[in-house]
């Protein structure tokens, strides 16, 4: 079997247009589908997987999980008062 994969660099940036893109493009064949379209459905298979691979090698975004996880118990704590 043939690897017809390429590579290709963008940045980070450039990937959230992408899959900015893919999303909106997921939505249109959605209701395109929805109406019967079965080339439609198709298509929205084909983007699906590749909005999985993407999300797959989207890079992991910075945390601030701490914050987040010390004011959520102060806010547990002011809401108990």
């Amino acid at each position: 079997m043939l690897d017809n994969n390429k590579k290709i660099e963008v940045s980070a940036e450039q990937l959230e247009v992408i899959e900015s893109a893919l999303h909106t493009q997921s939505k249109i064949l959605n209701v395109q589908a929805e109406a019967g379209g079965n080339t439609a459905r198709q298509r929205l298979n084909e983007v699906k997987r590749l909005l999985a691979q993407l999300s797959q090698h989207k890079p992991a975004p910075q945390s601030q999980g701490c914050n987040r996880r010390a004011f959520g118990w102060f806010k547990g704590m002011r809401s108990a008062e």
